[in-house]
């Protein structure tokens, strides 16, 4: 199990990433924040806008939308915090980087990797599955590869937390310490 490990997951605007943000800060270690998203147009660029904004100027800034295994491994270290936000963007662009095999040998080293990442990681990931079947072969195996994922993920993880209309729901782990009635 990866004992440092928290995978969040939601919907989108289901709070994740803020209160993935609020665990970093919380964490009380130096942050490392790994953005995998792209401003591939205006409202990608605009979500990100709003995302930096949040964020603490003393956070490290990664942007690494292929390469996350290699991310991490450069970026983890026994008193940081790293924050990956997120890993269905991280997906989604493996998909479409038309290098075969590229998909494949990403997950497959993130699988090897995450037993022995040092620090804490919180994962963010868009729980896709909730829903209607997609009637297009690239929407469903984008959605299986992604809960197939989340389910390594939270496998190894320490603690688990869906959030659903900015209220975080643990489903594994110990509570989150400001939900202590």
């Amino acid at each position: 199990m990866a004992s440092g490990c928290i995978l969040l997951l939601g919907g989108a605007r289901s709070g994740k990433s803020r209160l993935a943000e609020r665990l970093a800060f919380e964490s009380g270690l130096a942050v490392t924040y790994i953005a995998t998203a792209t401003g591939s147009d205006d409202e990608m660029a605009a979500r990100i806008a709003a995302h930096q904004a949040r964020r603490p100027a003393d956070w490290m800034l990664v942007e690494e939308p292929l390469a996350l295994p290699a991310a991490l491994e450069s970026c983890c270290q026994p008193e940081r915090c790293v924050l990956v936000e997120c890993l269905t963007l991280w997906l989604a662009n493996l998909l479409w980087a038309e290098e075969p095999g590229r998909l494949d040998a990403e997950l497959a080293a993130l699988d090897a990797l995450l037993p022995r990442l040092p620090g804490q990681v919180i994962f963010v990931g868009n729980e896709v599955n909730m829903g209607v079947i997609p009637v297009n072969d690239l929407a469903r195996r984008y959605g299986d590869l992604a809960g197939s994922l989340h389910q390594r993920i939270a496998a190894q993880a320490e603690q688990v937390v869906l959030t659903v209309a900015g209220l975080p729901l643990v489903l594994k782990g110990p509570p989150l310490p400001f939900l202590d009635p």
